[in-house]
């Protein structure tokens, strides 16, 4: 259950991932998040130094101090003096305790604060409270040329914001999720957001002959005319950046605007450089049949530990978990060696649309080199750096404000551009 906790004029709401003094928004990084969560829903004790490690940090060794570190932190965002101690006090020998008075309320039942600023920066759309229900999509379904039905889903008003599909989502899923929730709302935030699943996971049919990189970028083309679109930006993540550029390389007069994230040109089983570097590839795809459908707990960290290197428990576990019910083990080869093979070095020479590339500087999913090297391709590409570790950003890292802002101000300069998108 998610609760919310409130305490000095602090809010802390596990619902929404924030904390909030005064109703302003406090950023604390994923791991200082997670040790606060833990004090707070163990405040009836002491917390030891153990518990917290193996609660935050898991099975990863971190080095000494880290815990130290990370409750400085914590207390420089509680405004908590060092010596008073008056939320956090540390027990010596023993661990720390969370002592401030706590008034706790289940998240579903909190009432509607007024309208305002998300804590990633963006504004709640007008007429609504921020801290309202979800926004509301509408599921429909597609059928591409080979007869693969494709579930696409629209959230969100204002002109087209077209979405390819990246690796393993879930049009339900996603919006519960930790770790996409904060995407799907700044997205849909002023755009009528459409995305889809991929075929092979999620809604869309499971059980198909062809996952080439071929049929991904016709998907593209079958849900925006499905969806009646004309003229629309594209925004690409992860390997949905180059179905993206395919499409916009292909079909120019379609594609006002191109914002790319954590994106690559070349696949990681063809851009191995040695013997050793395809091995290393082919080993995660090997592994898959035995560790994606078990509850695996080493291959399930591994995964998540390479996309969100940051991320809290909660949100590895959530992203682990998405991944096993998304898609079979069989599908999850196919799809990823399909990815490991793509190859728009071409199709990047041919983009002639405004393009944005954004890309974290420690991104352990995709190197930082590629999405530089993707950038370069494009004509006319602008490249913006993104502090940060993370593939997928998370709503408490300074990096997806900077996302946001950017993205945002990218696609108001392509909006002249865009229709809306029809009732």
């Amino acid at each position: 259950m998610h609760m919310v906790y409130a305490f000095a004029d602090f809010t802390l709401d596990t619902r929404r991932c924030e904390l909030r003094r005064a109703g302003e928004p406090r950023h604390l990084e994923p791991q200082v998040y997670a040790v606060l969560c833990h004090l707070v829903e163990h405040r009836d004790r002491v917390v030891g130094t153990a518990e917290l490690l193996d609660h935050v940090w898991g099975h990863r060794f971190v080095a000494p101090g880290t815990l130290n570190s990370r409750i400085r932190a914590l207390r420089q965002a509680l405004d908590d003096d060092g010596r008073a101690q008056s939320v956090i006090r540390t027990v010596r020998g023993r661990g720390f305790r969370f002592v401030a008075d706590v008034q706790a309320m289940d998240a579903a039942s909190r009432p509607a604060q007024p309208s305002g600023p998300h804590p990633d920066g963006t504004a709640a759309p007008e007429g609504t409270a921020a801290d309202a229900p979800r926004v509301r999509q509408q599921i429909r379904f597609c059928v591409a040329p080979d007869g693969v039905r494709l579930a696409y889903a629209t959230s969100g008003t204002g002109p087209a914001l077209v979405k390819p599909a990246n690796w393993l989502t879930h049009l339900e899923h996603d919006w519960d999720s930790p770790v996409w929730r904060h995407w799907l709302e700044a997205l849909s935030g002023s755009h009528t957001l459409v995305r889809y699943d991929e075929r092979g996971n999620g809604l869309s049919d499971r059980d198909v002959d062809d996952l080439s990189f071929d049929a991904w970028v016709s998907d593209l083309e079958t849900v925006v005319d499905a969806a009646g679109l004309d003229r629309f930006p594209l925004l690409g993540m992860s390997q949905g950046c180059a179905v993206a550029v395919a499409y916009a390389a292909r079909y120019p007069a379609r594609v006002t605007g191109l914002v790319l994230y954590g994106g690559f040109a070349v696949g990681r089983l063809q851009r191995a450089r040695s013997p050793e570097e395809r091995a290393e590839a082919e080993m995660v795809i090997r592994l898959m049949p035995h560790g994606w459908a078990r509850d695996n707990p080493a291959f399930r960290q591994f995964f998540a530990s390479v996309f969100l290197p940051e991320g809290t428990p909660e949100q590895m576990r959530w992203f682990s978990d998405l991944q096993r019910v998304t898609t079979s083990p069989d599908n999850a080869v196919r799809l990823r060696t399909t990815a490991g093979n793509i190859d728009v070095r071409d199709d990047a020479r041919r983009v002639r649309a405004p393009t944005l590339v954004l890309h974290a500087t420690g991104d352990a999913a995709v190197p930082f080199d590629e999405g530089r090297r993707l950038a370069a391709l494009i004509p006319g590409a602008r490249f913006v750096p993104l502090e940060g570790r993370n593939h997928i950003l998370l709503a408490s890292e300074p990096a997806w404000q900077r996302f946001v802002e950017e993205t945002t101000g990218f696609l108001d300069s392509c909006a002249h551009e865009t229709a809306p998108p029809p009732a």
